[in-house]
């Protein structure tokens, strides 16, 4: 529904069809739209998207994630985030979070899907000789780097400040009681504070503007809970190698 109302250009019936083939596309257009009204042209082996052309038999389009050229304004994707993170800092938090029975998978979607987390069931996944995969971490393979580590510290997020359950192992209480609002505003709250900490800037007042009212107020959040996990999060990922990395002094405000 919503995705139909967006793609106002396009058929409800094409607007479905894009659904399914990519979920969470923000912009697309042909070839020829993207290089005359954008400067910009599909990445090489970019996945085309097939709808139906009025009065013809198929049409090709690309997502916005799928093409390069001139840039476009950051506000062009609902998620944005810059920083000193890269593929290979992700791939060593993905293992180091494995080794404590948390699985990583990467899917193919569009602009307007970052990730999710979820508790495995009854199938879970042996991993070495420790046990099995307990929980699974889903990210957008195709977001760059700094966005997959701010969905990535927001699930965890999620994780530790109990929204999934307890889990004795990893120390986490249950906390399923919250509402989804607070449960979004404390997740992104450990985001940005382990992405300031890290150097990355994200958009997460643009992300908790669609949950926090005029009205809210600390009392809406857990802070005691929100500090405890944002340091079990930064422990685990052994983050402060990171910040050891960088210069000891930074011009980001």
């Amino acid at each position: 529904m919503a995705l139909t109302a967006r793609f106002r250009q396009y058929a409800p019936f094409n607007a479905m069809l894009l659904q399914i083939q990519k979920p969470g596309l923000s912009h697309v257009a042909s070839v020829k739209d993207w290089k005359l009204r954008f400067g910009r042209e599909p990445k090489k082996d970019a996945r085309p998207l097939i709808i139906l052309r009025p009065f013809g038999p198929i049409m090709l389009l690309y997502d916005i994630m799928d093409t390069e050229g001139k840039p476009v304004p950051d506000n062009a994707f609902s998620f944005a985030a810059k920083g000193d993170v890269t593929q290979k800092n992700i791939a060593r938090y993905i293992d180091l979070i494995s080794k404590v029975g948390i699985h990583t998978e990467h899917f193919d979607a569009g602009d307007r899907k970052a990730g999710s987390i979820q508790r495995l069931g009854p199938s879970r996944r042996p991993f070495k000789d420790k046990g099995v995969f307990q929980f699974q971490i889903n990210l957008n393979r195709n977001h760059d780097a700094p966005i997959q580590f701010a969905t990535f510290i927001h699930e965890l997020g999620h994780l530790f400040l109990g929204h999934l359950g307890d889990d004795k192992p990893l120390k986490i209480p249950s906390r399923t009681n919250v509402s989804h609002r607070q449960r979004e505003i404390e997740a992104e709250s450990v985001s940005y504070i382990l992405c300031r900490r890290v150097g990355v800037s994200s958009r997460s007042q643009t992300y908790l503007s669609g949950f926090v009212e005029k009205n809210t107020t600390l009392e809406d959040i857990d802070i005691y809970q929100v500090m405890k996990a944002a340091g079990q999060v930064e422990s685990l990922l052994k983050l402060q190698t990171h910040y050891s990395a960088r210069p000891a002094y930074s011009s980001r405000v």
